[in-house]
């Protein structure tokens, strides 16, 4: 399996619950890309990171996107996106 920069997205109404959803991923080791307008009145929450997944880790990494957002009453965990990772060096 290789590396790759796994991203995923939150919308909602309410930019506060995005920043709380933001703060506590990053906690977590996310990078967050920013929330930005996404039409009709919702925002949009992006977070990365580079990580390496199976099929089953993949989807259990979604499975505890939608319970955060369950849990802090986000209106849609709207899903990931993937893609690749340059070579990693080590510092």
């Amino acid at each position: 399996m290789a590396h790759c920069f796994v991203g995923y997205f939150f919308l909602d109404s309410s930019r506060v619950k995005l920043e709380l959803a933001a703060s506590e991923l990053a906690s977590k080791g996310y990078r967050v890309v920013g929330i930005e307008p996404a039409g009709a009145g919702r925002y949009r929450l992006h977070v990365e990171r580079i990580e390496v997944h199976s099929p089953e880790s993949l989807d259990s990494r979604n499975q505890e996107l939608y319970a955060l957002a369950d849990r802090l009453d986000i209106a849609s965990y709207d899903g990931m996106d993937v893609g690749p990772v340059g070579p990693l060096t080590k510092k």
